[in-house]
């Protein structure tokens, strides 16, 4: 019989209870369109960090006032001057930079050009000032001395000793700039007063803008809180502008931290469906060529379940409006791989309560991945349960409607597994078992792949970053941040005199001081009153005090240039800082915030936790295994099977010099899964030929699905992907191991097997 024209033959006639349920899966699969049509990827940079700490919250507060971390644009000037001696360039440069300012996405922008034009009208007012007030000075002591009916000569001699100390204090600044003329941008002599020194080349203070004579760097800081989107807009909007300002100059290079996350996050993007339509074809393939069904036409069957309880799980997260970060292009052919398993158990075996009990403990398994630190890799781990569930769910629905796969026809034998175990046996069992609790052992002395780099090779854009650095000697920022009621006080600029001094003095070769509160205020020298603070801070350009200065007074930050290391010497850095720093004034408190303080946070957690994500896994499905079978024995064999496919892992990755990644970190949990599938499929107490062969292309299925993100142009996915499939094989053989390992332990052979409920008296048990 068959449902009509096109369907599938052997399946029963549907009635008007089918046709309901029909009608109803039609507008589930309507909400499941309009979940996924409104999916969005996102890869943010607080994907990739722990967040809810102290740490992440000081970040937030200082982006919100300073501006997130900066996208870093080099350019390299063609003419004889360059960029900034050669008038014509430098009012390109200032338009330029007033266009990245002017874009919706950007909080900030600092650059040459407008830190001269800021300069130039900067100077012009001080100077007015500072002459005005000169002539004051003067005035006023005068005019006292006639009040007391002195002589012409005293009276000059009594002005010319009132100006003494303000001409200690500002006679410099006059003299300097005297010679260099008007202060203006048309005015190469100003403009070289500025920026460069007597040699010709960049101030160090300015270095970080004007890396060489003729090139420039512009510092374009993103609005807090971007998305990917709008993330990646921004870039597109910088490359734009940078392309169309008839600059002369060489291929500019636009990189930073946002540049290469987006970078990541397009690659993620592009690859999930590529990525996915591998798996899919892939494991297509095995299952239509492994001959696990009676029929042909019916091998798809699960497939096609594992790709509608995928969908279904995308939905989810468009519905409620949740992003899916970089777990996104592993989830897709993970869940492709490890769930069509589950309804091909489903629509062959008659133990319906078995394999939902079995997939209840592997989507358990995938759960505890909530545990880890970072939330890239929570998300995939939750994502990958919600799947399988979900997957699990349609093959219900299939197999509610009449679905039913006859396997192929076995032999009638069954695999041995009762009798006496050999010597050769017990020996193997021993060896195996001693390799994987070294590599339970060695796991606390695996390093994690720490370096950024690492993280996002295969990202092009990782290119641009090492240029950056190369030329400007960072790529990344470390921010010191001092709050207080009032930060701009003599002794607040005092203590920041004093930490620059110590930062510079202790890690000059791992911190480059970029702009910082000290060194905007410096022309003030030491000891200034805090009249005199005020009225530096008022003379200032508001441009640059707004990057070093919150509007309230109360913050202030030196921001520092460091390169995208690795995570661990970062992490030594920041604890010789926390130590090193002097103590702040009463009232005061010092914050080290930036993303490599969220890396090296996320580091140790990840560390702390190698036991725990990996042991609460294995524990949780073997317990879940246990008391929905109501055995013991199959909890145990779970357990067991999945110790010994971990540590067999384990040892081969320290074997192999590998270092861990985030995801690779919780391989024991995920071989969880394929560890409770084939020990509970396999069966406590037969292996039979049919079933050996479903359970066995179940494992190839699975093996491939995770072998499509060996494609991948992202290292951390690719490593992933081999690692995982390594991990369907280690647990495949572990599940055999045990299986023969413990069979002594199993009920007596001549007691005759418990029948299995029927297929229709299980469907009412699960439906109740």
């Amino acid at each position: 019989m068959s449902w009509g024209p096109g369907l599938p033959r052997g399946f029963p006639r549907p009635g008007r209870r089918q046709a309901a349920s029909a009608l109803l899966v039609l507008l589930v699969l309507g909400v499941v369109g309009m979940g996924i049509s409104r999916v969005q990827v996102d890869t943010k940079v607080d994907s990739f960090v722990p967040a809810g700490d102290s740490a992440d919250r000081q970040l937030r507060d200082y982006q919100e006032t300073f501006g997130g971390d900066a996208v870093v644009v080099e350019l390299r000037g063609t003419t004889q001057l360059g960029l900034v001696l050669d008038p014509t360039e430098l009012v390109r440069l200032i338009r330029l930079e007033g266009a990245l300012a002017g874009l919706p996405d950007v909080h900030s922008v600092y650059g040459p050009g407008t830190v001269l034009n800021q300069t130039a009208g900067s100077v012009k007012g001080m100077l007015t000032q500072v002459a005005g007030a000169r002539d004051q000075i003067r005035n006023v002591a005068e005019a006292e001395a006639r009040r007391q009916h002195k002589s012409k000569a005293e009276v000059t001699a009594a002005g010319d000793a009132a100006l003494v100390p303000f001409d200690r204090r500002y006679g410099k600044l006059l003299a300097e700039a005297l010679p260099v003329g008007l202060p203006t941008v048309q005015n190469q002599k100003f403009v070289a007063s500025v920026l460069m020194d007597r040699a010709g080349n960049p101030r160090p203070e300015w270095r970080f803008l004007v890396p060489t004579a003729k090139s420039a760097t512009l510092l374009i800081r993103p609005a807090p809180g971007l998305d990917q989107e709008q993330t990646r807009r921004m870039v597109a909007q910088i490359r734009k502008a940078v392309r169309t300002s008839g600059l002369s100059i060489e291929r500019p290079v636009v990189s930073g931290v946002p540049v290469v996350v987006s970078g990541v996050a397009d690659r993620a993007h592009t690859e999930i469906l590529r990525l996915g339509a591998v798996a899919l074809g892939a494991v297509a393939l095995v299952l239509v060529l492994s001959g696990w069904s009676r029929r042909r036409r019916h091998s798809l069957l699960p497939l096609g379940c594992a790709l509608l309880g995928t969908a279904s799980a995308v939905a989810v997260f468009g519905l409620l409006g949740v992003p899916l970060s970089l777990g996104a292009a592993a989830f897709l052919p993970v869940l492709l791989g490890v769930g069509s398993d589950f309804p091909l158990y489903l629509l062959q075996s008659e133990r319906v309560r078995g394999v939902l009990v079995t997939a209840a403990a592997a989507a358990a398994a995938f759960a505890s991945l909530a545990l880890t630190p970072l939330p890239f890799v929570r998300e995939f781990g939750l994502a990958l349960g919600l799947g399988l569930v979900l997957t699990v769910g349609w093959a219900l629905v299939l197999r509610r409607l009449g679905a039913r796969i006859q396997p192929r026809a076995g032999d009638g034998r069954e695999a041995a597994l009762r009798g006496p175990r050999s010597p050769l046996l017990n020996g193997v069992a021993v060896v195996l078992s001693a390799a994987a609790l070294a590599g339970w052992v060695l796991l606390p002395g695996m390093r994690i792949q720490s370096s950024p780099e690492e993280l996002a090779k295969g990202v092009p854009e990782l290119a641009d970053a090492t240029r950056i650095e190369q030329t400007l000697g960072f790529s990344g920022e470390l921010d010191i941040v001092l709050r207080g009621k009032n930060v701009a006080s003599p002794e607040a600029i005092a203590w920041s005199q004093q930490a620059q001094s110590l930062v510079v003095r202790r890690h000059a070769n791992q911190m480059r001081p970029l702009l910082t509160y000290s060194q905007l205020l410096a022309f003030l020298g030491g000891n200034a009153t805090a009249a005199q603070v005020s009225a530096g801070t008022e003379v200032v350009p508001g441009y640059l005090a707004d990057a070093v200065l919150a509007s309230n007074h109360k913050a202030a930050v030196a921001t520092y240039g460091i390169t995208l290391d690795d995570v661990r010497a970062q992490r030594r850095l920041i604890e010789s800082l926390r130590q090193e720093l002097p103590d702040p004034p009463k009232g005061y408190r010092v914050e080290i915030v930036g993303l490599p303080v969220l890396a090296a946070d996320g580091l140790s957690a990840m560390e702390d936790a190698r036991y725990t994500v990996n042991a609460v896994g294995i524990l949780v499905a073997a317990l879940a295994v246990g008391l929905g079978l109501r055995s013991w024995r199959a909890g145990v064999r779970v357990l067991l099977t999945a110790l010994l496919a971990a540590g067999w892992l384990f040892g081969a990755i320290r074997l192999a010099g590998i270092d861990l990644s985030p995801l690779t970190l919780a391989i024991g949990a995920l071989v969880t899964v394929t560890s409770c599938e084939f020990v509970t499929m396999l069966g406590e107490r037969r292996l039979l030929t049919s079933a050996g062969r479903t359970v066995l292309t179940a494992a190839v299925a699975g093996a491939v699905g995770y072998l499509a993100l060996g494609l991948s142009g992202l290292a951390v996915l690719r490593d992933f992907g081999l690692l995982l499939a390594a991990g369907v094989v280690s647990s495949y053989a572990a599940a055999h191991l045990v299986a023969r390992v413990l069979h002594t332990t199993e009920a007596d052979p001549s007691r005759p097997e418990t029948p299995e409920p029927s297929p229709s008296r299980e469907l009412q048990e699960v439906s109740a």
